[in-house]
C-alpha cells in the first residue's frame, strides 16, 4: 500500500513538471517560478530606415517649334527650356525629341540642358506627333503633351523616289514599279512621292501644274521635251541642268543631261 502511493506520487510530480514546461514556468525547488520573457518568446523586429527618401520634383517644361506644318526634307527645330518649380531656377538634365512611330516613341535628338534653352532637330518624312521628353537626377520624368507636324510633299521628296528607281529599264507603255516608259516614269514617280495623278503621255502632262520659267526651274519639277508645241518626252529636273529620265529602248532610268533647250517647266509640288 505504501509503495503504490509512492509511484502514485512521483507519477503526479512528473505531469506537474511537464506541464509547468509547456506554460513557460520552471519548477524549482517545489516552487513554480516564471520563466523569463526571452527564453519563452523570440520575435524578429524589422530595422527601422533613417530617414525616407527625399520626394522628387516635378519639373515644368516649355518648348516651341519652329513650325507645325513643313516641306518634306526641311528641318523641325524644337526649343526646350526646363525649370525647377522649387528655385525657380533652370533644371539639370536631359531633354529628348521623340517621334511617335509603330505604336511607339522614338528619339530623334537628345542634348543636355546645361544653364538654359536647348534647341533639338530632326527631318521627320512623314507626318508625326511629337513631343520632348525631360529626365534628370531628383526629378520626376517628365514629357510634353503632343503636337502634330504635318509635313507636305517637296520637290526633294519627288527627286527622292526618283532615284529609287535609277537602272529600271525602259519599256514602252510601262508605268513601274519595275520598267518605265518617258511619262510613264514621271507619272509613278508623282503619284508615289506627292499623291499627284498625271495622264500617260508627255504632251498631255505639259498641261499640268504650274507654268514656270526654265531660269526658276527647281528640283523635283517636271520638265518636258518638246519639238514644236508637241510634247514628246518627259523627266524630273534634278538640278544642274540635269534630268533623272527613262530615256528609250534599250536604256535604264537615271541621271541625263539636258539636251535640248526646247522644253517647258511644270511645278506640281511647292
Amino acid at each position: 500500500m505504501h509503495e503504490l502511493s509512492s509511484r502514485r506520487r512521483r507519477r503526479t510530480s512528473v505531469g506537474t513538471g511537464t506541464v509547468a514546461l509547456s506554460l513557460g514556468l520552471c519548477l524549482c525547488a517545489g516552487q513554480l517560478v516564471a520563466a523569463s520573457p526571452a527564453a519563452a518568446v523570440t520575435a524578429t523586429v524589422a530595422p527601422v530606415t533613417a530617414s525616407a527618401a527625399a520626394a522628387k520634383i516635378t519639373p515644368q517644361i516649355a518648348t516651341k517649334a519652329s513650325t507645325r506644318s513643313l516641306a518634306w526634307g526641311s528641318t523641325l527645330k524644337v526649343t526646350a527650356k526646363v525649370i525647377d518649380p522649387a528655385t525657380g531656377q533652370v533644371a539639370k538634365g536631359t531633354v529628348r525629341l521623340q517621334g511617335w512611330s509603330n505604336g511607339a516613341w522614338r528619339t530623334w535628338d537628345t542634348d543636355t540642358v546645361k544653364g538654359g534653352a536647348v534647341t533639338l532637330t530632326a527631318k521627320p518624312t512623314k507626318t508625326v506627333w511629337v513631343r520632348t521628353l525631360f529626365t534628370g537626377t531628383g526629378y520626376n520624368q517628365q514629357a510634353t503633351n503632343k503636337m502634330k507636324v504635318t509635313v507636305r510633299a517637296s520637290g526633294a521628296k519627288v527627286l527622292a523616289e526618283a532615284k529609287k528607281h535609277k537602272g529600271a529599264l525602259y519599256l514602252f507603255g510601262a508605268a513601274g514599279p519595275k520598267r518605265f516608259d518617258c511619262s510613264g516614269f514621271t507619272k509613278y514617280v508623282y503619284k508615289k512621292a506627292a499623291g499627284k495623278s498625271l495622264p500617260h503621255k508627255a504632251n498631255s502632262q505639259q498641261k499640268y501644274g504650274k507654268s514656270v520659267s526654265r531660269s526658276n526651274k527647281k528640283v523635283g519639277d517636271l520638265i518636258i521635251f518638246r519639238n514644236g508645241s508637241y510634247g514628246y518626252h518627259a523627266g524630273i529636273y534634278a538640278g544642274n541642268g540635269y534630268v533623272y529620265d527613262s530615256p528609250h529602248s534599250g536604256a535604264r532610268v537615271g541621271k541625263h543631261k539636258i539636251w535640248n533647250n526646247n522644253y517647258v517647266v511644270r511645278r506640281l509640288v511647292a
